[in-house]
């Protein structure tokens, strides 16, 4: 065996007496550890790309607090991934465990890096500024020049210069000074991050304790503000939905105008929405006759009233065969177009022996266009109608929500008449016509309009306000304010210094030499510390 040989055999004897051993963690260092990753700006952005990634599904898939009637037919319409994705919480992505968890691990990362930051710039703010450096000209900017004056003086002049630009000023010795200025720098950044975490304390307290809803008024008709009221309505977790602030509006007159004269586009354009209503604060208050408007909400019981829409809804009355009222509401219809041509349904479920359906178009000004079918030409109510289609059979199959302006036919039966043909029904006010087969007759007795209401409380809001006002004076103060340290050293030209290549003239001035150095980049640093110079040396004597 050569010698190598033996090198090479007795290597791994060597490398198993000289390993290093590292220590081991520990539940408590694991615990440190986590608490480090998680606490660190990096964990945080990334959070926060979470969260954003998180709420995708919910621009996707229904959801139930908004639309339950279309989580059901999703359900029904895809058996079996519909479950799975119920499950997991896709239909109700904003109140789901994983995206809570989420929401709470960006918060508690958000609180774990801003006050141990918080802290050291506390600490750093109380400090003095660190000694001038021996050799100045190695910083990333120096300058120097060399004036008419004493030290003392030149050192004078010096700290009056950078206190006048907000530098904290300090001398360690009797021929420099050190100064810092940009402190709000810092602190804007600690700011934006304590601002998004009063944003996230503001959206969960909006969540927990507040609600919306929304609900349809037909003019004449009043809204008390009860759960059973609304049409759909989604209160936090926390809120006591049966313990409502018992306000009502009631819907007095609705002024709609609408683009007459213009042609072209224009025509038919709406120009303004006016709501006159009265209002209850309570069933015992005194009514109050106030105007909504686009944009101008009511106030009541700590909830904002909003005029979101408007539209019309047809009075319609359906009879049986003997002449008995089954149906007779102002029925809703929703707004496709411009010109207002709207759809809608009339369920009559006490219709017997099956339930009547009506589904069709509400037309303000009608006509029939030859591609389109029913149509209407002006938003405004020139020539109402209404073209309908009948079914009959089960209104609601297996219980599902479903829209009030949709019309479920899956078990259901389309009418027809003598022919075999599709039963169409076309009313004008005043009208009625007679159903086939003994089901009784439908009346179009007039037209309402509706306004569409949104009401909403949102206890968080003002926490998000001012963290976002915060949030945003915080970031403008972190990105436009410079962190900078400027150091000043003074040297007086002694006599035995005359006539050296300094001091040519052998005169005795006073050599200024200034370096500055800033954290991050800071394209104006050079011209600040110019500046400086030219100040000093305006103040102390003519530049040599």
């Amino acid at each position: 065996m050569s010698r190598a040989d033996e090198r090479l055999d007795t290597r791994p004897d060597e490398t198993e007496d000289t390993a290093v051993t590292l220590p081991r963690l520990g539940p408590l260092g694991m615990l440190r550890w986590a608490w480090r990753q998680l606490t660190s700006m990096r964990t945080a952005l990334f959070l926060l790309l979470l969260l954003a990634i998180a709420a995708v599904p919910g621009s996707i898939w229904p959801q139930r607090n908004i639309d339950a009637g279309r989580v059901a037919d999703y359900l029904a319409q895809h058996r079996s991934l519909g479950p799975w994705l119920d499950r997991l919480g896709f239909f109700d992505v904003y109140s789901s465990p994983w995206f809570a968890a989420i929401y709470l691990l960006l918060f508690v990362s958000l609180v774990g890096c801003v006050v141990p930051r918080s802290r050291i710039h506390w600490h750093a703010m109380r400090a003095v500024p660190p000694r001038a450096p021996r050799r100045l000209e190695r910083l990333p900017e120096h300058g120097e020049v060399t004036v008419e004056a004493e030290p003392a003086a030149v050192l004078a002049a010096a700290r009056e210069v950078l206190r006048r630009k907000r530098f904290r000023v300090h001398a360690h010795d009797e021929g420099s000074l050190s100064a810092e200025s940009g402190y709000l720098r810092e602190t804007g950044n600690l700011v934006f991050h304590l601002a998004l975490i009063v944003v996230i304390i503001g959206i969960a307290v909006g969540h927990l304790f507040g609600w919306r809803g929304d609900v349809i008024v037909p003019v004449g008709e009043t809204f008390s503000n009860t759960i059973s009221a609304y049409d759909t309505i989604d209160p936090g977790p926390w809120v006591d939905a049966e313990s409502l602030t018992p306000f009502s509006v009631a819907v007095d007159k609705l002024d709609v105008t609408f683009e007459e004269k213009a042609l072209g586009a224009q025509r038919g354009a709406p120009r303004d929405f006016t709501a006159y209503t009265t209002t209850r604060d309570n069933p015992d208050a005194a009514p109050q006759k106030q105007v909504l408007k686009v944009n101008h909400p009511l106030t009541m019981g700590g909830a904002s009233v909003f005029l979101l829409g408007n539209g019309y809804a047809p009075v319609v009355t359906v009879r049986d065969a003997k002449g008995q009222v089954l149906y007779h509401q102002a029925t809703p219809f929703l707004t496709q177009d411009n010109n207002y041509k709207s759809v809608g349904a009339v369920k009559v479920s006490a219709a017997s022996p099956k339930q009547l359906g009506f589904f069709g178009f509400f037309l303000p000004t009608a006509y029939i266009d030859k591609t389109f079918g029913p149509s209407s030409a002006f938003p405004d109510l020139k020539n109402p109608a209404l073209a309908l289609g009948v079914y009959e059979g089960e209104l609601y199959p297996g219980g599902r929500p479903q829209s009030v302006y949709t019309l479920s036919t899956e078990k259901m039966t389309q009418l027809t008449d003598g022919k075999g043909t599709p039963l169409r029904i076309w009313l004008t006010p005043g009208k009625s016509y007679q159903l086939p087969g003994g089901r009784g007759s439908i009346t179009f007795d007039g037209v309402q309009r509706f306004a569409g209401l949104s009401i909403r409380h949102d206890p968080g809001k003002p926490f998000a306000l001012w963290g976002a006002l915060l949030a945003l004076a915080g970031l403008i103060a972190s990105l436009m304010i410079r962190r900078r340290r400027v150091f000043v050293r003074v040297q007086e030209i002694t006599a035995g210094q005359r006539g050296s290549a300094s001091d040519p003239a052998g005169t005795g001035r006073t050599v200024v030499t200034i370096g500055a150095l800033a954290k991050g980049e800071d394209a104006g640093l050079a011209g600040a510390v110019e500046d400086l110079l030219a100040s000093i040396a305006e103040r102390t004597g003519r530049t040599a």
